[in-house]
């Protein structure tokens, strides 16, 4: 059977879930690393990435079980989700690679309102930063956030601020981020490819007069 029949298309589709099945249970187990740790202690954040690694999983075990059985509806409604995730990757990598500074500190202000404070502590302990944006030295000039600062810096009054710290490292980050959101895409594209081309082709081993 030449590359492109039916074996082959199957063969592809289910070594493409399992990668994707690795990569979720990658997310799901660097998620609960980090718990462990006590690398981060938000549980928003933890909950996202979890969230993140168990969709993929079982979008990945729907394709698999689709691809092995060669289930049409199961691998309908595995090449439409699979392209809606495609849009929105796509779309948001896109926003990462193209994002000046000025949406650098904007997506950063929000990001920070809505951590708690011990996020915003654990994160000031370990950048050894205070308060995000703004922030000086002068007594006259603190902040809510730097008043309840305790990083080793502060015992020095010469903390920098956090939001500087991460700025100066974001435009090389965003572009790492959206990279590899874009590799993703593509290959997400790649599957629904495959799923589209494999759902529309016969099995040989069926009953030729079947119907798909």
């Amino acid at each position: 059977m030449v590359c492109g029949g039916f074996t082959c298309s199957k063969n592809a589709l289910c070594s493409l879930n399992v990668v994707y099945m690795l990569v979720g249970l990658l997310l799901i187990g660097v998620a609960a690393w980090g718990k462990g740790f006590g690398l981060v202690s938000s549980i928003h954040i933890i909950g996202g990435v979890i969230a993140v690694g168990v969709f993929l999983l079982l979008i990945a075990i729907v394709g698999l079980i689709g691809a092995i059985h060669h289930h049409q509806v199961m691998l309908f409604f595995y090449m439409v989700i699979l392209f809606i995730v495609f849009l929105f990757q796509f779309g948001v990598s896109c926003s990462c690679l193209a994002m000046n500074r000025g949406q650098q500190e904007g997506l950063l202000q929000s990001a920070w309102g809505m951590l708690n404070n011990k996020t915003k502590i654990d994160l000031e302990d370990q950048l050894d930063c205070c308060g995000l944006l703004n922030i000086t030295g002068s007594t006259e000039q603190f902040d809510v956030d730097f008043q309840n600062c305790h990083a080793p810096c502060r015992n020095g009054r010469n903390c920098s601020s956090c939001g500087e710290m991460m700025l100066n490292h974001a435009t090389e980050a965003l572009k790492i981020l959206g990279g590899v959101g874009l590799f993703f895409s593509f290959s997400e594209i790649l599957g629904v490819w495959l799923a589209v081309r494999y759902r529309n082709q016969k099995d040989p081993r069926a009953n030729p007069s079947a119907f798909l």
